[in-house]
Formats: structure tokens, C-alpha cells, sequence
């Protein structure tokens, strides 16, 4: 017996030594018959076959724990986790799950916001801060003479209010307080107060000097613009009097301002 193209024949063809026939294809000769179709790739020029999947947005073809093609469907979903519904099929795509809004306002104009950060999770809006910071000093003058004019300026005091949230602006709440000692001899009168608020009047109808009178207005302002987030404003006090008369005059002033900032 002879061989042929691509037929190996081996063997004597006795009862001991049979003969035994193979046939190899080479595999150039097989590729030429195989061509990808929809769902395969395949390379003619490796031979290699493979499958091949859609690109489209939505596609969760997965390998299975066998090695096979696998598509989670209900009950097996390969995504999962808090604050998510469905399991990312077709007919069951991951969505938030979100609650019912429960408030009398309209979401479309109150709802807050939620974004994603850089590492792909949800973040909401930022946290609200409230601080306190509070301001004083103490100041002493030679024995000066209170103006006639009422409400004249007698000293400023100023300090720089911070906001330390670097992400929302801030309500700046301002409480101010002055206290002017003030000296009356007999028959003298003054007035004191703050930012053209005359808010003591004293007047001497003894026939001694009083020493040391005084009065400690306070007042609580909001300020009237927003401070913008880490920003920072000048708040000032101003110490006035007036109506001096028979040489009343003031050694002394204390300041306070205490500020409330608040961002939410």
C-alpha cells in the first residue's frame, strides 16, 4: 500500500504489524475555509479565534468561573452594592436607588447636589460650619475733652473677620460693644455711644466730680454682604460722643467685638 498527499501509511499489514493510515492537513490549508462571522474573530493569519464582543455602552458580557462567556441576569448580578437598584442587564440596568422627598419645597429648587469625584464615587454637597471668634482691647487717653457735637467720633477700633470654609460663603453676625469712662465735674454732661448711636447721656446736677461713669452699649449686626469662601473683611467700631459740656471729658474705652460666621 502507498501513501498519498497528506496520507502517512505505516505497518507490514501482517496479523503482528497492521497497517495503520493517517492523514495530515497542514493548518494553511485549513484557515483559507474558516472565515469570522457575527460573535467570532478570527485572524488568518495566526489562526487564533476568539470571541468577539459588542463595544457598545452597556455590554456586561463577563467570564464566567468556568472560563465561558457568561451574562448576569436577575438573581446573579455581578454589580451590586448600597444605594444601587437592578442588576445590569437589559431589562434591569443599574439606577440609583433614591427615597421619596419628603419636604413641602420643591426639589427641583432645593433638592441639593450630587457629583462625582475624581475616584468615581458620589460625594454630596459640603458640610455647613459655624465658627465664633471674639475681638477686644483696652484703650487709655490723657483726660480728653468731649466735643459739643453730638456723635463725633472718639476712637476706631477694627479687627479682620476670617471665613475658614473654603468652599460656601458666610453670614458674618457681629456683636459690638463700647464702654467710654467718662469724667463729670459739677454741672457737666456728655453722651456717649457707638457708629452714631448715642446710647448713654449723664449730666451732673451735684456740687462734686463724678469719676468713672459709664455705660456698655452692645449691639448685634449682621453685616451686609456675604464673605466669600477663606475670605477675609474689616469689621469696625466706632466709639463716639458729644454733647460735652463744663469740661466733661473721657481717660478710658474698651472694645469688644465677638462675630458668629456661618455658612451652610
Amino acid at each position: 500500500m502507498e501513501a498519498g498527499t497528506n496520507v502517512v501509511v505505516s505497518g507490514s499489514g501482517s496479523a503482528a504489524n497492521p497497517y495503520v493510515i493517517s492523514a495530515e492537513t497542514p493548518c494553511e490549508n485549513v484557515r483559507a475555509c474558516l472565515s469570522a462571522g457575527d460573535g467570532i474573530s478570527f485572524n488568518q493569519a495566526t489562526g487564533e479565534i476568539a470571541a468577539d464582543l459588542s463595544g457598545q455602552a452597556g455590554n456586561n458580557v463577563t467570564i464566567g468561573p468556568d472560563g465561558g462567556l457568561y451574562v448576569p441576569t436577575a438573581g446573579g448580578a455581578v454589580l451590586s452594592g448600597c444605594g444601587l437598584d437592578g442588576d445590569g442587564t437589559a431589562s434591569s440596568p443599574l439606577v440609583v436607588a433614591t427615597g421619596t422627598w419628603p419636604y413641602p419645597c420643591n426639589i427641583n429648587n432645593y433638592g441639593s447636589v450630587i457629583a462625582c469625584d475624581s475616584n468615581g464615587r458620589l460625594r454630596g454637597e459640603p458640610r455647613g460650619s459655624v465658627s465664633f471668634a471674639s475681638y477686644s482691647e483696652n484703650r487709655s487717653y490723657a483726660d480728653i475733652v468731649i466735643p459739643a457735637a453730638q456723635n463725633t467720633v472718639l476712637d476706631s477700633f477694627t479687627v479682620n473677620v476670617t471665613n475658614p470654609d473654603p468652599c460656601r460663603s458666610a453670614l458674618v453676625l457681629t456683636e459690638r460693644e463700647i464702654d467710654v469712662y467718662v469724667v463729670l465735674p459739677a454741672g457737666a454732661s456728655a453722651g456717649t455711644g457707638q457708629a452714631g448711636d448715642e446710647m448713654y447721656y449723664m449730666r451732673n446736677s451735684g456740687t462734686s466730680t463724678i469719676v468713672g461713669t459709664h455705660a456698655q452699649g452692645t449691639k448685634l449686626l449682621a453685616e451686609t454682604t456675604l464673605l466669600a469662601p477663606g475670605a477675609t473683611m474689616p469689621v469696625t467700631l466706632n466709639a463716639t460722643g458729644g454733647r460735652g459740656a463744663g469740661g466733661a471729658y473721657y481717660y478710658q474705652i474698651h472694645f469688644i467685638i465677638r462675630s458668629l460666621i456661618v455658612s451652610l
